[in-house]
């Protein structure tokens, strides 16, 4: 039985936050399958998807990110282009390409803010950890 593999990218803007979506999906994946790696912002994300996804070394990767309105440029436009960046890479690998990244209609920097996206990201992280395990399951992979 195969060993499964996970690739997880983390954008660094709002690491506090955007880190909870990694503690979320190791509570369902072994941490021991479980590669972390940071990249600097969302925007980097879909390129390092496709090379992690494309070299046979994971059973899925996950992308994950928190793109707000930084009041210079409608944030909604970044998370539209990495949203469709991670479904190229998916689709140009073949192995799933998993999507933690949110774009809320309004975020404030409050503590309130703060904790309920950070409770929120934990959440994601499962789902998303859930879904690696059902899409692999289905496609036919060894996920234990």
């Amino acid at each position: 039985m195969t060993h499964a593999r996970y690739a997880f990218i983390k954008a660094g803007w709002h690491a506090d936050i955007v880190d909870q979506s990694l503690a979320g999906f190791r509570e369902v994946i072994q941490q021991n399958q479980v590669d972390a790696f940071d990249v600097p912002g969302a925007f980097e994300i879909p390129l390092l998807a496709r090379e992690l996804a494309s070299s046979g070394d994971y059973t899925a990767v996950i992308g994950a990110a928190f793109v707000v309105d930084g009041g210079i440029y409608r944030h909604d436009f970044v998370s539209s282009a990495v949203v469709d960046g991670l479904m190229r890479a998916q689709m140009d690998a073949g192995v799933p390409v998993l999507s933690v990244v949110l774009t809320p209609h309004n975020f404030q920097d409050s503590e309130a803010h703060i904790a309920f996206f950070k409770a929120h990201f934990v959440e994601k992280g499962r789902e998303a950890a859930r879904a690696a395990l059902a899409v692999s399951e289905l496609r036919g992979r060894k996920v234990a």
